[in-house]
C-alpha cells in the first residue's frame, strides 16, 4: 500500500476568492478544486489516499516528507506557491506529480523540479501512471491524447475532503464549449463538442453531498448549457431529485447568454434548484464582442444585451457576469460606460478583469505574432501581459481603477442589488414551484432555517465590521430588506450573503484604489489573470483545469 498525497496550494486573496467575508460566513474557503475528489477515486483502492487543500489547513512538511508520493494541481495564479512547495519537497527527495492549469501551459517550469508532469485532462493518463509506477516504469510527461468519456468517470471522493470548511461543494456535469471565444482557453483544452456524465452519474454526486451535508453546490461546468438538448433531460433528472429531498440542494452555475432565448431551459433550471447563473458577458460593446468572437452575445433578433439579462432574471435566475476591458476594439470612455450597463441590468455580482492571453488561446498567438504581449515586468506592474491597442497600458490600468470603484462603491452596489431585489421585487423560480404548495410542512420548516440562517449572518456583518460607517449602511440594509420583504425568509438570507460579499469586494477595491501608480495589489491581477472574465473559483477534473 502506497501512501499518496493530493495538495491544492493556497490561493492568494482574490476577488472571487471571498476570504474578507469568509469568517462572517464561518467558513475557511469557497469551495474545494473538484478535480481533488476525482482523482482520489481514480487511484486504485490499494493504496491510501490523502487529500489535503492549503486553503483550509496548514502543509505538514513533516509528514509529507514520509509520504511515497506527493501530487500537486495549480492554475497559473497558484504558481509562486506552487513551486515553493516543490522546492520544500525536492529538499527532502520526496517523489513528485505536478499538474493542471499551469503545467499544462507552462511544463518547462517543472521540468527540473517534478519527477512526473501531466499536461491536459489526466483522467486516463492519471491511473495509466499509477499501473506503471507500480511496475517501476513510468514516464516523465503524461499528456492524453483523447477527450475523456464523462460516462466512464467514478463516483469523486467527497469524503476525503473537509466539506465542513467550505462554503459551497462543487460538481461537474460537463466539459466543452461549442463557441470560439479568441480568449478563451476551454475550447483548447475541453474541445467544442460537449461531454455529459450520465444521469445515473449525476443523481449518484447529488446523493453524496447530500450525505456530506453540503447544502450549496456550485456546478463548475464552463457551460452548463453547452449541449442544450442533452442537459434538459438531466435536468428533469436533478429536478426529481429535488423533490424527492425537498429541494435540500441551492446550486449554481455558469451558462452562456443564448440561455435567455430558450424558455423551456430556463424553467428547467429553476425547476431543478438552480438559483444563480454566471454569464460570460464581457463589455456591452458590440465591437468588442465581434473583435473576439463572442458572437453568442451579438444576436439582434434574440435582444439587446439587457433585454437576455432582465429575460433570464424574469425566470427567476440571478444573473452574475464577468466583464473584460482592454479589448482592441475599447477606448478610454469604454470604463465609463459599464458601471452604468451594470446598473441597467441590475447585475450586482460583476468580475471587472482586464483582457489577458492565456497561453494555447488564439489570442495569445495573434498578440505574439503582433509583438503585443507584455514581459513579466510589465504584467507585474499592470495585471496584464497584454499591451492594448487604443491606449496606453497606463490609461488602461487607470480605467480599472475607475470602473472598479464605481461599480464597487456602497451606493453603486446597493442600488443594483435594491433595482432588483427591492423595486423589481425579484423571486427565484425555484421558490415558485408548485412544489411547495402541496407540501407545506416542507416550506414551513425551510422558512425556519432561513430565518435563523438570516438573524445570525445579519448579526455577524453588522457586528464583524471595523468601519462603523459601512456597518450602519448594512445595518440600514438589512432592515430595509426586512420591511419589503419580510414574508420571503430565503430571499432575506440571500440578500444577507450579497450584503457581507460587498465587504470583501470593497477590500479588494480599496487595495486597488490605494495602489494608484504602483503594482497592481496580487488578489487583482489573480482575478484578472486567471479567467479573463470568467469565474476564477471554477475548477474542473483534469488534474486541474487550465486557467
Amino acid at each position: 500500500m502506497a501512501d499518496i498525497v493530493i495538495i491544492n496550494p493556497r490561493f492568494n486573496t482574490s476577488f472571487w476568492g471571498m476570504e474578507h467575508c469568509m469568517g462572517m460566513l464561518g467558513k475557511r474557503a469557497n469551495l474545494p478544486v473538484a478535480c481533488l475528489p476525482l482523482l482520489a477515486a481514480l487511484v486504485p483502492d490499494d493504496h491510501k489516499v490523502t487529500i489535503v487543500d492549503e486553503n483550509v489547513e496548514d502543509l505538514d512538511f513533516e509528514r509529507l516528507g514520509r509520504a511515497d508520493m506527493v501530487c500537486l494541481t495549480g492554475m497559473s495564479v497558484q504558481g509562486a506557491r506552487l513551486l515553493e512547495i516543490l522546492d520544500q519537497l525536492r529538499l527532502r527527495n520526496v517523489f513528485t506529480v505536478v499538474g493542471g492549469p499551469m503545467a499544462t501551459v507552462e511544463p518547462e517550469a517543472f521540468q527540473d523540479l517534478a519527477d512526473v508532469i501531466f499536461v491536459g485532462e489526466a483522467d486516463v493518463t492519471w491511473p495509466q501512471f499509477i499501473k506503471e509506477w507500480e511496475a517501476g516504469r513510468h514516464a516523465h510527461r503524461y499528456e492524453q491524447t483523447e477527450k475523456t468519456n464523462m460516462t466512464t468517470l467514478p463516483l469523486p471522493r467527497l469524503d476525503l475532503l473537509k466539506s465542513q470548511h467550505y462554503m459551497f461543494g462543487s460538481m461537474q456535469i460537463s466539459r466543452g464549449c461549442p463557441f470560439t471565444c479568441e480568449f478563451c482557453d476551454i475550447i483548447v483544452t475541453f474541445g467544442r463538442k460537449p461531454r455529459l456524465k450520465s444521469a445515473d452519474q449525476v443523481i449518484d454526486e447529488l446523493d453524496a453531498y447530500y450525505r456530506a451535508g453540503v447544502r450549496i453546490i456550485f456546478v463548475v461546468d464552463d457551460n452548463l448549457i453547452g449541449n442544450k438538448k442533452a442537459i434538459k433531460p438531466l435536468l428533469r433528472e436533478i429536478a426529481k431529485w429535488q423533490e424527492a429531498h425537498a429541494y435540500a440542494l441551492t446550486l449554481f452555475t455558469e451558462a452562456s447568454l443564448d440561455l435567455a432565448e430558450d424558455e423551456e431551459l430556463m424553467g428547467l433550471m429553476g425547476q431543478a434548484g438552480f438559483q444563480s447563473v454566471f454569464i460570460g458577458i464581457e463589455s456591452p460593446d458590440e465591437a468588442s464582442l465581434k473583435e473576439t468572437k463572442k458572437l453568442q452575445n451579438v444576436r439582434e433578433r434574440a435582444g439587446t444585451l439587457v433585454e437576455r439579462v432582465r429575460r433570464i432574471q424574469d425566470h427567476g435566475l440571478d444573473v452574475w457576469c464577468g466583464m473584460i476591458v482592454g479589448f482592441d476594439s475599447d477606448k478610454p470612455q469604454a470604463f465609463d460606460v459599464l458601471p452604468g450597463f451594470l446598473a441597467e441590468t441590475r447585475i450586482a455580482h460583476a468580475l471587472i478583469g482586464l483582457l489577458h492571453a492565456i497561453p494555447t488561446t488564439p489570442l495569445f498567438e495573434r498578440l505574439k505574432s503582433e509583438g503585443r504581449l507584455n514581459d513579466d515586468a510589465g504584467s507585474d506592474a499592470f495585471g496584464t501581459n497584454v499591451i492594448p491597442l487604443g491606449m496606453s497600458p497606463a490609461m488602461l490600468r487607470e480605467g480599472l481603477v475607475r470602473a472598479t470603484e464605481k461599480s464597487y462603491s456602497a451606493s453603486a452596489y446597493f442600488e443594483r442589488l435594491d433595482r432588483l431585489f427591492v423595486d423589481g421585487k425579484f423571486k427565484f423560480a425555484v421558490h415558485q414551484l408548485p412544489y411547495w404548495r402541496n407540501h407545506r410542512w416542507a416550506w414551513i420548516k425551510s422558512c425556519i432555517e432561513n430565518y435563523v440562517m438570516f438573524a445570525v449572518l445579519a448579526l455577524r456583518v453588522v457586528h464583524q465590521i471595523d468601519d462603523r460607517a459601512i456597518a450602519r449602511r448594512y445595518r440600514a440594509q438589512l432592515l430595509q430588506i426586512v420591511k419589503k420583504r419580510m414574508f420571503e425568509p430565503q430571499l432575506l438570507f440571500t440578500y444577507a450573503i450579497k450584503t457581507a460579499m460587498h465587504h470583501h469586494y470593497a477590500t479588494i477595491t480599496k487595495s486597488l484604489v490605494a495602489s494608484a501608480g504602483g503594482p497592481v495589489p496580487e488578489a487583482v491581477r489573480s482575478f484578472s489573470r486567471t479567467k479573463s472574465g470568467r469565474l476564477d473559483t471554477r475548477q474542473s477534473s483534469q488534474i486541474d483545469r487550465v486557467a
